[in-house]
């Protein structure tokens, strides 16, 4: 590591122990999607004096800090989740049914420290800290982002994202080229059909059976439509219909979700269900409206890019995989479609899931968060 490098991360380490007060804050008072606005503000308050602070998403900040040329950025989020949190932290949430169960609180205070470490680095490297909102809900805060054209105007180069993952085993960092999260579509049907008394069903076109009959033929698209060497999944999670027991009601209702790692996939996939859904409706005598709420697209991570940082860690003692790939999704894939981009996948020493109201990353967590977007920007910085 060279006499620059040297003094970012003496400087990092001076900032950690605020760093690991300020997500102590940030968990202790969370707050869902759309009012970041506390969040916001309590990292605004503490930035550092000659930072250059752009508003964007409502309840977002931009931050450029660091050396002239154009700017990498880091995003990280500020949402949390509507989960009731079970840790027994003595600075777990103090809002009821509302907690950050997703790790967003460690990586705002992660970028924070690094961000101020920057600027205290007189050669420090061009960076431009993206404090996101809205990453767990449509519309995504990265779209708003992205629509802003600050992102353009700022020069921002590259982006790079750091997410904690208990899947992955602790301390190592997954650097994986390419399609790392799927895309994330949800789905509703509605089968409408006759309603009627329970005790004459010939009497009527049953909109019960012809959904449960729909659900079960779509549990066939992956197993038959789809390559079987491409990951996809199609889940039903909602079923609703009727009020009584001796009456067959007029509609049914199913929603779910279909996640993919390839485009071409998810297109296929999603055309499919709408043909199942509708055929099966018909030879029942009923109709079915499918109606498709399109989310995040398929996250790919720039090869070269993702490659430079993986030997940059390796090369800093830090034990990286290449093998973790995920169905779940990240709004962090509208980035990778505009600039070059990587999403970085850090093992956590908390081992409960994701959105588990017991999930609870440590301080050495926030520290090797903040470490490896150090890593990261330096190893981008230094990328042609």
């Amino acid at each position: 590591m060279n006499a620059t490098g040297e003094a970012l991360f003496a400087a990092l380490a001076a900032e950690l122990p605020r760093a690991l007060e300020l997500r102590r804050q940030i968990h202790l008072d969370p707050r869902v999607a759309g009012e970041e606005h506390p969040t916001t503000k309590l990292i605004t308050s503490m930035l550092p004096d000659r930072s250059e602070i752009h508003p964007v998403a409502e309840t977002g900040i931009l931050v450029r800090v660091g050396g002239p040329a154009a700017p990498v950025g880091i995003r990280a989020e500020l949402d949390a989740l509507p989960v009731q949190e079970v840790t027994g932290s003595p600075w777990a949430s103090q809002r009821e049914g509302v907690m950050h169960a997703c790790g967003h609180d460690v990586h705002a205070a992660a970028l924070w420290a690094v961000l101020r470490a920057v600027a205290a680095t007189p050669s420090g490297p061009p960076l431009l800290a993206v404090f996101q909102p809205r990453e767990e809900t449509y519309p995504s805060g990265a779209g708003d982002v992205l629509a802003s054209g600050l992102l353009g105007r700022l020069e921002c180069s590259r982006m790079i994202g750091v997410h904690v993952q208990p899947v992955v085993e602790p301390g190592v960092v997954a650097c994986v080229p390419g399609p790392v999260n799927a895309s994330s579509d949800e789905f509703a049907i509605t089968v409408t059909g006759t309603s009627g008394h329970s005790a004459y069903p010939h009497r009527t076109h049953d909109p019960v059976v012809t959904l449960a009959n729909i659900v079960m033929a779509l549990q066939s698209v992956a197993s038959r439509s789809v390559d079987p060497m491409e990951p996809v999944v199609l889940g039903v999670s909602m079923l609703q219909a009727g009020h009584a027991a001796n009456t067959i009601p007029g509609t049914a209702e199913a929603r779910g979700t279909v996640r993919a790692l390839s485009p071409t996939v998810r297109e296929a996939v999603l055309e499919r269900l709408r043909e199942i859904s509708v055929d099966i409706a018909h030879a029942h005598g009923c109709e079915a409206d499918v109606q498709i709420h399109r989310g995040d697209p398929v996250l790919v991570n720039d090869e070269n890019l993702t490659a430079t940082i993986a030997g940059h860690l390796r090369d800093n003692g830090i034990a990286t995989t290449g093998r973790f790939r995920s169905v779940g999704s990240d709004d962090f894939a509208l980035y990778t479609e505009s600039l070059p981009s990587s999403m970085l996948f850090l093992g956590t020493e908390a081992r409960s899931s994701l959105h588990a109201p017991t999930f609870l990353p440590t301080d050495a967590d926030v520290r090797a968060v903040a470490e490896t977007m150090m890593h990261a920007l330096v190893a981008a910085t230094a990328t042609p």
